[in-house]
């Protein structure tokens, strides 16, 4: 029944005469609406960073402007080339959505991503995130994509179907604060006491530290057959200032390290080590 019924109902679409008007409309209304998420975005994040702790809570409303935008240009290109009743709509959008599915199923599952990140909200601009092997800030969230600008300066684009497919992992979950895990390693005959003293001393006192009850800090010790590992936990008061905090902390202790003989280890454990990868992962 429904192969009947779905055939009849678009046989009987009252479609219009496409001309060079009708598509010069049409092309009119992307520009437009291209145009203004443009603006959209520009502004919110100009002033987004004017208002400092609460950046990340309007930089969250721009993807749900953009989907808002892009669905009222597709109502516009939609009426503009049909006329459609509502029975004939809804029976257009099940034969467009089918279409979509087979022709176009990459570009529908990028889509679909979109709106899960938009309304579910996984990451939003301005988090630092690690999608699969990439990690850095979110500078955008479109309908097809999720850029990142990585340490290394580099802006990544990643198709948004890719939350179904690999983990996502948030670092402050649309905070600013955000905690950082730095990782210092010693030679095991030195005295660990007062490295962890040091450290937490250089800890507390960074001017990229915040410290409070929501914020708290904290340093632990683990004893491993060649080194041992002094593992500061604190929250950098802005997530961009990440690494100036890492290496501030990091100058801070060793030089006092040197100061009470304090050594490193013979043995440096290498990125692969799982002591090592977790304190990245967990940074």
């Amino acid at each position: 029944m429904a192969d009947v019924l779905l055939p009849n109902v678009t046989a009987e679409l009252p479609l219009k005469t496409i001309d060079a008007n009708l598509i010069l409309y049409i092309i009119f209304i992307i520009v437009v609406a291209y145009v203004l998420t443009w603006l959209l975005s520009f502004f919110l994040v100009h002033i987004s960073e004017r208002i400092g702790w609460y950046r990340t809570s309007v930089t969250m409303i721009i993807p749900l402007l953009k989907l808002l935008v892009y669905l009222v240009a597709l109502y516009y290109i939609v009426i503009a080339i049909i006329e459609p009743s509502l029975t004939q709509m809804i029976a257009f959008s099940g034969l467009f959505g089918a279409a979509i599915g087979f022709g176009l199923k990459d570009l529908f599952a990028d889509v679909v991503g979109g709106v899960v990140i938009i309304f579910e909200k996984p990451y939003q601009i301005g988090d630092k995130v690690t999608i699969g092997d990439r990690y850095g800030e979110v500078t955008d969230i479109g309908i097809r994509a999720t850029r990142i600008r990585t340490p290394a300066d580099e802006l990544v684009s990643v198709p948004n179907y890719t939350i179904f497919a690999q983990p996502v992992t948030s670092g402050n979950a649309g905070d600013l604060a955000m905690m950082i895990v730095i990782d210092l390693y010693i030679h095991p005959e030195s005295d660990a006491e007062m490295a962890m003293k040091i450290l937490k001393e250089a800890l507390v006192t960074s001017k990229y530290v915040i410290l409070s009850k929501k914020y708290p800090c904290t340093v632990l010790l683990d004893d491993f057959p060649f080194y041992k590992r002094i593992r500061a936990k604190g929250y950098v008061n802005d997530l961009r200032l990440e690494f100036e905090f890492k290496s501030e902390v990091t100058r801070r202790a060793w030089a006092e390290f040197k100061k009470e003989g304090i050594r490193p280890p013979a043995f440096v454990p290498p990125a692969s080590d799982p002591a090592g990868a977790q304190g990245e992962a967990d940074a």
